[in-house]
């Protein structure tokens, strides 16, 4: 058999319904998991520079002053956070006809500072069941198509009455690429989810972190205490 005839082109081009479907299903499975994997990959390059801006917003005189050094970006969710501290804790304040108001104003914040956290982490969490399903379910799909084209080969041999090498090796060593396109497709897409899973649990820990230090702030008008707290400046309870 001429090398010429054999590869993915003659496998599109001698495939019938089911063997293109399943090509075309591989190939939207990795674009749609390599588009998840560029956008939150951007996505966590961009938090991390936010969260390297929040690390100094301690080092500011006054709370307005720290919320001018993490910029406006609606998109960043240290800021998110400190208005929504500052929010919670003067609503809790300067209110006193809703149910809320029989909490204390450390549980107020906390808990409008972890609905914040709860749902940008649902945020940063977008696409990675797409990652997930991609790498589960890829190779099985390119299975299906090796199985499918192993026995179309096999009717085709059959049908010709000729069982020798040259005529067996081609048939089936087409309808096994179906198997290495669903491992390539599937390989990247499980990286991916692993990649992305410890850049949002590292984003996690720094934005925790930094809710944990509003709350003491907005309940006691200062930072936790830490290694370094001499290098902080106090802040002052401001707009």
């Amino acid at each position: 058999m001429d090398s010429s005839q054999l590869g993915l082109f003659n496998v599109w081009s001698q495939g019938d319904l089911v063997t293109k479907t399943v090509f075309i299903l591989l190939l939207v499975m990795s674009l749609s998991s390599w588009m998840v994997i560029i956008v939150k990959a951007l996505d966590l390059m961009r938090y991390k520079k936010l969260s390297a801006q929040a690390r100094d917003f301690w080092h500011n005189p006054d709370f307005a002053s720290g919320l001018k050094h993490l910029g406006n970006d609606p998109t960043n969710p240290f800021l998110n956070l400190a208005l929504e501290g500052r929010e919670a804790t003067s609503h809790h304040r300067n209110t006193q006809a809703h149910l809320h108001d029989s909490l204390d104003v450390s549980d107020w914040v906390t808990r409008c500072l972890r609905n914040t956290l709860d749902e940008f982490t649902a945020k940063l969490q977008t696409g990675l069941a797409v990652l997930a399903s991609v790498g589960s379910t890829a190779p099985f799909v390119g299975l299906f198509g090796t199985v499918w084209g192993i026995y179309h080969a096999l009717l085709g041999i059959g049908a010709a009455g000729q069982a020798t090498i040259d005529k067996v090796a081609g048939p089936i060593g087409e309808a096994l690429i179906m198997t290495a396109l669903g491992l390539a497709v599937a390989i990247p897409a499980v990286l991916g989810y692993n990649a992305l899973v410890r850049g949002n649990k590292s984003i996690l820990v720094q934005l925790n972190r930094f809710a944990h230090d509003l709350h003491a702030y907005f309940v006691t008008g200062a930072r936790v205490a830490t290694g370094n707290a001499a290098n902080v400046l106090p802040m002052k309870k401001g707009g």
